[in-house]
């Protein structure tokens, strides 16, 4: 392969604020560090916390670019660090990234990529790694056994519409919920036994739950909200439950009746993955790598694309997710 350039174009954050303030500038190009590879990215996929990064709040942790975001990447080995002997250069990866993935390139740990399927376009591995890695951890986390009821809740995100997947996958129920009908009636495609759509408060949910379980509750819930979830999850959780709380875009301080949390003797559990350690991101790629991507060759599992943007129309591509309309993984292509 040619030498990569000394820059590249990038999605910058200009100041704190809406989508007018993402633009696309020429950068320097970053440079792979011992153990690390430098990835020609082809695409890269939207997640809601390049919204809160773009809005000034949730900044990028230490060693990341402050203002490009991006945490999820399909590429090519473009060059290699020192001391890297996992990959050579041309080969499909895809992996995660503690920011600047919404660029032309971008560098990664060697033990924090995986190869891509041959089964897979760039546009379709892109919208795989946070979701499919995210929901595969957090199943973990929970000691999902099979034969349980999951309740998912946001289940037309993408790590919802991946947890489907996987929990199906694991020969567990999933459940779901959403805002609208269109999306609950659409993610039974992906294996969703039952849902519910929650437009108007969390009211209707205990009767829903009742009715999937025969009155004893789920077993495990994933929540992809925060807020009034959490509180309205850990009454129709059965006994011993598990509930992994991985967002917190419905609220960030919910009320928690201990009268449930005692009672039934429950687990929460929080849970982030851009903050970690790189030991902790180097198992959860492994694991990734061992278990779901021989799936997703195979077929069994897939990936959910909402829609794709060129990287110039990065605003629109942000202005989408907001929306709230989105169903699956919304991608940006780097043409």
């Amino acid at each position: 392969m040619a030498s990569p350039p000394a820059t590249m174009p990038a999605v910058v954050i200009t100041r704190p604020g809406g989508p007018e303030v993402l633009e696309i500038r020429e950068v320097p190009r970053p440079a792979p560090g011992a153990g690390e590879v430098l990835v020609r990215v082809r695409a890269s996929a939207l997640n809601r916390a390049d919204l809160l990064q773009r809005q000034g709040r949730y900044p990028a942790p230490p060693g990341a670019p402050a203002d490009i975001p991006g945490l999820e990447f399909a590429g090519e080995v473009a060059e290699l660090g020192s001391g890297t002997t996992r990959w050579r250069p041309g080969q499909r990866v895809f992996g995660l990234a503690a920011g600047g993935a919404h660029a032309l390139y971008v560098v990664a740990h060697e033990q924090t990529l995986a190869e891509i399927p041959a089964s897979l376009s760039w546009i379709e591995a892109a919208a795989i790694p946070e979701a499919f890695i995210t929901a595969q951890d957090a199943l973990a986390q929970a000691a999902l056994r099979a034969g349980e009821a999951v309740l998912i809740h946001a289940v037309g995100s993408g790590v919802g519409l991946a947890a489907v997947q996987l929990v199906r996958a694991l020969a567990a129920v999933p459940y779901g919920s959403s805002r609208t009908p269109d999306k609950i009636a659409r993610a039974r495609a992906f294996g969703l036994e039952d849902g519910i759509a929650l437009s108007s408060g969390l009211e209707e949910l205990p009767g829903a739950v009742r009715r999937w379980t025969a009155g004893t509750g789920v077993e495990v819930v994933l929540d992809l909200v925060g807020g009034p979830y959490v509180t309205a999850s850990l009454a129709v959780m059965a006994g011993r439950g598990r509930m992994v709380v991985l967002a917190s875009s419905g609220g960030a301080k919910p009320e928690i009746e201990l009268k449930h949390l005692l009672g039934k003797r429950l687990t929460v559990i929080g849970s982030v993955l851009r903050g970690r350690s790189l030991d902790e991101k180097i198992q959860v790629t492994e694991s990734f790598a061992a278990q779901v991507v021989p799936w997703l060759a195979a077929g069994k599992l897939r990936p959910v694309l909402d829609g794709e943007f060129p990287l110039p129309e990065i605003q629109a591509a942000h202005r989408r997710m907001e929306s709230n309309a989105s169903f699956g993984k919304i991608v940006l292509r780097m043409d």
